[in-house]
């Protein structure tokens, strides 16, 4: 947008695409096979997260007939004005649409139990860390086709991308990688094929460096 506004110049600008993750600690492991599948959605509890449009796409399959689990983990932001309280979060998962984890420390084992990331994201992310490590994990991506998120999702390679706010395109997009194993296998390999090459903490460390070089030129120091 600067760029095309003229406000600053290409050849004074530098693009790094995140902060970079942790590739050993985040790594592929095979799915699960024994149980439904399980979609997992990692955030705060926030409506800009998507939690609504997710809800309600497990609502939606569950009409259908589609037996798979729901995942949330994350917690309420109340000092967030689209923070959903937990009180909400309970009642949904009473009503059996999902199962709300709340808080969890063991990321990398939350997406070895999950088959399917899903972020459907309502506001421009930056990068968002949570599918970076599901794709380093080797687990496709369902997220919404807007700024950052659409950064780490290439459409119809490793993940998918659904239109902000529709639940129906949502559910479909669950639907369909719930019943292709061997595409959520393809997918979970090209997301961590990108990470390696794009969004692994080495790369962003090097890029970086490489910035603060051509920054400084004769005053950078060099190692001995």
């Amino acid at each position: 947008m600067l760029i095309e506004s003229k406000t600053i110049l290409p050849e004074r600008t530098a693009l790094i695409r995140g902060s970079g993750v942790d590739i050993q600690r985040f790594r592929p492991s095979p799915e699960l096979d024994d149980g439904p599948v399980m979609a997992t959605l990692v955030a705060r509890m926030l409506r800009d997260k998507g939690i609504l449009e997710f809800v309600e796409a497990s609502r939606l399959l569950r009409q259908q007939g589609i037996q798979f689990r729901a995942v949330l983990v994350g917690t309420p932001d109340p000092d967030n004005p689209t923070s959903i309280p937990a009180s909400q979060l309970e009642a949904w998962q009473a009503e059996g649409l999902v199962e709300w984890w709340g808080l969890n420390d063991d990321i990398p084992g939350v997406w070895a139990q999950s088959h399917i990331a899903v972020l459907p994201s309502a506001y421009g992310e930056g990068v968002p860390m949570s599918l970076i490590e599901a794709a380093a994990c080797g687990r496709p991506i369902i997220t919404t086709d807007m700024p950052g998120c659409r950064e780490i999702v290439q459409h119809e390679k490793n993940g998918l991308l659904v239109p902000v706010k529709d639940s129906r395109m949502l559910a479909d997009a669950i639907r369909r990688l719930i019943e292709s194993p061997d595409l959520r296998k393809q997918m979970g390999q090209e997301g961590r094929k990108l990470v390696e090459e794009e969004f692994a903490e080495s790369v962003v460390v090097s890029q970086t460096l490489n910035l603060y070089r051509s920054m400084l030129g004769e005053q950078c120091p060099t190692r001995s």
